[in-house]
């Protein structure tokens, strides 16, 4: 296969070179370590009063507070569907500031007719990838995991796991699936020792794992020279323009109107 040789010096017409910046590793180990405790949030996908979903979402809680993490669990009763209200519904708000909050999360979501769930979803539609500056969820790392009713299937975390790099979060390679979860809890709600179990704890090791490796140099591992480039006032306008937010002087200065 032809290639150019080393040094390749026939350039990079196409790169911007006020945008490219070289990775350095020193640019991850200056930074100062966080005193407080890792912060996560937990997401499950289900109302119902005996929710399996819920019970798992609370043996990662226990799981991550005792690894010393700090965990806030949201509670999707009373959350709206997407566009049936404004963003400044309390509970958009509730769990936007929680998001914002959060360094680390845990998805967890019922299998239902072969994905995840309305209710996991409508959670994740209400989290948008920036309102103004801010983003969310860019940088947070993530854990996900699904209950079944059945055998044991992947479609709810492998669904989940699409969302969150679409919602640009650093998702641990591992996960968890419970099967037949009616059994694999007692009547409190907890889960029963054996291998599932087990698994759930592997997950929760590796977020926190990588939560700590991560929090405070989230904002340089997803930092971006195409979003470099597109913070230039210039490039905002172009963009605007493109897809029909121009300003208000200039269309009224294409439709010939004045004051």
């Amino acid at each position: 296969m032809d290639k150019p040789q080393p040094p390749f010096s026939d350039g990079m017409p196409n790169l911007s070179q006020t945008h490219f910046e070289v990775p350095t590793a020193e640019r991850l180990q200056t930074l100062p370590p966080r005193a407080h405790a890792p912060r996560f949030l937990i997401l499950y996908g289900s109302l119902r009063e005996r929710s399996f979903s819920r019970f798992l979402a609370y043996e990662a809680a226990r799981l991550l507070e005792a690894m010393g993490g700090e965990v806030r669990i949201f509670h999707a009763h009373g959350l709206p569907l997407p566009d049936d209200a404004t963003a400044d519904h309390p509970k958009v708000q509730e769990l936007r500031q929680l998001s914002i909050w959060s360094e680390g999360q845990v998805w967890v979501s019922p299998e239902r007719h072969g994905n995840l769930t309305g209710v996991m979803k409508a959670q994740v539609d209400w989290l948008p990838l920036s309102e103004g500056s801010v983003r969310p969820t860019q940088g947070r790392t993530l854990a996900v995991m699904q209950v079944s009713g059945g055998s044991q299937s992947f479609n709810a975390v492998n669904s989940l796991r699409m969302l969150g790099r679409w919602m640009r979060m650093v998702t641990i390679p591992n996960q968890s699936s419970v099967p037949m979860a009616y059994k694999e809890f007692d009547e409190a709600g907890r889960m029963k020792p054996g291998p599932l179990y087990d698994r759930v704890v592997d997950v929760c090791e590796e977020l926190m794992k990588f939560t700590l490796l991560t929090r405070g140099r989230a904002e340089y591992l997803v930092d971006r020279y195409s979003e470099r480039k597109e913070r230039e006032p210039e490039r905002l306008k172009a963009v605007a323009a493109d897809i029909g937010f121009a300003t208000l002087e200039s269309r009224r200065a294409k439709a010939g109107v004045s004051e």
